[in-house]
């Protein structure tokens, strides 16, 4: 049988739920009764999957007000390590919101990028993030790598245009563990970012300018949080 639609079972691409037991995830799988959507997002798979980081990851929360409810919104983050910072954002935002993310950036070689796809990652485009936001998700986009130094990276300028219509949330992420072990890690939420209304969407200079907000944005919440940490 093929995945049938989210009406029939009461899943959803955008709220997390943590109603099904691995036993029901299996009798789902066999019977083919979960949801695959247009993106080849797996909500079930994505569920039993952060249910079993969780087992092994605490995470501290500041400024989830700052989260929207409901509607489309760009969330920026920070990348020291890789995958880490991305998962830790999407289990708070969890935590916080009850709401799933979209991870920017699909990993290129064949099984890993079908597995992203369907654990929530969208491809590093403007056409999928455009897409994803009219949808009305939650779209999370690192910035550049910093490998493990504590401040923001450059914005990714290819898809910047795409996010101009819509919030722009700033997020750090730290790890706050035992002499900084990964167990634990602080995610901090920041005011929306919102663009100027005579924003240009063919101007490179203009999405520079948005760019440079975002790194800003999250520049200055690891500089608080290294100032809590001090």
């Amino acid at each position: 049988m093929s995945p049938i639609q989210r009406a029939d079972f009461g899943l959803d691409a955008d709220r997390a739920s943590t109603a099904v037991t691995p036993m029901e995830f299996v009798r789902r799988r066999f019977g083919g009764r979960y949801l695959i959507d247009p993106f080849g997002f797996d909500p079930q798979l994505a569920d039993v999957s952060s249910a079993i980081v969780e087992m092994g990851v605490r995470i501290e929360l500041e400024g989830s007000e700052h989260l929207p409810l409901h509607g489309a919104a760009s969330l920026v983050v920070n990348r020291g390590v890789g995958l880490v910072e991305p998962t830790a954002v999407g289990l708070a935002v969890r935590r916080a919101v009850g709401r799933r993310v979209r991870i920017v950036g699909l990993p290129g070689l064949p099984f890993a990028h079908g597995l992203g796809r369907r654990l929530g990652a969208i491809a590093a485009t403007s056409d999928d993030v455009a897409a994803a936001l009219r949808a009305r998700h939650l779209v999370l986009v690192p910035l550049a790598h910093t490998w493990l130094r504590a401040d923001a990276g450059v914005a990714p300028l290819a898809i910047v245009q795409a996010l101009v219509a819509h919030p722009v949330v700033p997020v750090a992420v730290q790890p706050c563990g035992p002499f900084g072990a990964p167990t634990k890690w602080r995610v901090r939420f920041g005011s929306p970012i919102v663009a100027d209304p005579t924003y240009d969407h063919d101007d490179p200079l203009a999405a520079a300018d948005l760019g440079e907000q975002m790194r800003e944005g999250v520049a200055s919440l690891l500089g608080a949080d290294l100032a809590t940490v001090a």
